[in-house]
């Protein structure tokens, strides 16, 4: 595990820092800090040509091949990149399905025409995607999905609903997981992962209100919607082996961009500590450091494990590493709070802009069970990584 950077790395860094520096004190001034967790409704059309001057610069799919238009960074440097975009307050990032899900997907499983129609417009900031995984009844259960897609003609035809899906009603295409093969021997081999255009007849997005009084999430509703037959990635049937790679994707290097969002809460709930007293108290200040050096625990691990976050699927040593940040995150909600003290139940209404740490208490609630309940993540560890037997499922009574 080596958690130094060359000479090179560190002169990339301050390259990178100079321009953050710049471009988020000039016109993007307004967009620092902002569309974090709990935050994702605001400022979108100036987050917008955000994503879009970050195209501009190279700043998408820094790892990605030169032919697309990136720099194909080493590691390092990609680990460097979303590193100090979190430390510079870069706002939350309105591609990061776009570019962290899909993106690599495609690199991995696409046919040569769909890394060249999807990837150049991700790259540039003018396309932003969303994930169509869950549904009401089949959330940890993946499987499960209803969703149906039959091929007529020359186009597939989408009929179902997902819920939870991050983004939709901005997002121009969804990468949709059906069940296209009906005759399939099981529930794995019946999916298949379709790329469908969002703004279209038979599609209908419901916004869903959360506790923050915002609305990250939506509802997708599917009646008869359409997407062209090359619009497969993998081939029919193989949709279970492609979903499971976006989410080995999902733990690449802009976990440890994210990390940098939780130090950056993690030294303010300090701050406020020291001005208010609650760091002299000996337990308060033991559950400080045990805060820090979690965090610490998690950089590491993520060093550790993130060499292979390249490859469609996560090394045994990663398999914790969901559950561990969930957990802390939550934790750390629970610490901000007993920080600020009686200050932390006074706000007029949602969105609760009074004290950001509210908005995140709030919204840390969630860690635990989007992209896998904490529970699922327990069976992952178990079955995956330790190799223990799956537990039958339990017959119902005649």
């Amino acid at each position: 595990m080596d958690l130094h950077f060359s000479e090179e790395d560190e002169a990339f860094r301050l390259e990178l820092a100079t321009w953050l520096e710049t471009e988020l004190s000039g016109p993007f001034a307004g967009v620092r800090g902002r569309g974090g967790p709990g935050d994702e409704h605001s400022l979108f059309d100036q987050r917008l040509a955000w994503e879009k001057r970050l195209g501009e610069a190279g700043w998408i799919g820094v790892g990605w091949p030169r032919e697309y238009g990136c720099r194909d960074l080493p590691f390092a440097q990609q680990v460097i990149f979303h590193e100090e975009y979190a430390k510079a307050g870069g706002p939350g990032r309105l591609s990061q399905v776009s570019e962290n899900l899909l993106g690599p997907t495609i690199l991995a499983f696409g046919t040569d025409e769909q890394k060249k129609r999807f990837l150049p417009p991700i790259v540039s900031g003018d396309e932003l995607w969303c994930q169509g995984y869950s549904e009401p009844n089949a959330g940890s259960d993946l499987a499960n999905v209803q969703t149906k897609a039959e091929l007529v003609g020359d186009q597939w035809v989408i009929d179902g609903q997902k819920v939870w899906t991050s983004g939709g009603e901005w997002a121009d295409w969804c990468f949709v997981l059906c069940r296209t093969e009906p005759d399939a021997a099981t529930s794995h081999k019946a999916l298949s992962y379709l790329l469908v255009p969002m703004k279209q007849p038979g599609i209908e997005v419901r916004p869903i209100v959360q506790m923050t009084g915002t609305s990250e999430f939506s509802e997708v509703f599917y009646d008869g919607a359409r997407t062209p037959a090359p619009n497969v990635v993998g081939k029919r049937g193989e949709g279970w082996k492609v979903a499971m790679g976006t989410l080995a994707f999902e733990r690449g290097a802009s976990t440890l961009g994210q990390q940098s969002l939780f130090a950056n809460e993690l030294n303010e709930i300090f701050d406020i500590a020291q001005r208010n007293g609650k760091a002299s108290d000996p337990v308060m200040r033991q559950r400080l450091i045990d805060a820090w050096m979690g965090l610490k625990i998690m950089r590491f691990n993520a060093i550790r494990t993130l060499g292979n976050s390249e490859r469609a699927a996560l090394p045994r040593e990663a398999m914790i590493t969901k559950i561990y940040w969930a957990t802390w995150h939550r934790e750390l909600g629970k610490l901000a709070m007993d920080v600020l003290g009686p200050e932390a139940e006074i706000a007029d209404a949602a969105p609760y802009e009074l004290n950001r740490l509210q908005a995140m208490y709030l919204f840390a609630r969630s860690d635990t069970i989007y992209a896998g309940t904490n529970q699922i993540q327990r069976n992952i560890i178990g079955e995956r990584a330790l190799g223990l037997p799956r537990e039958p499922r339990a017959t119902q009574p005649k």
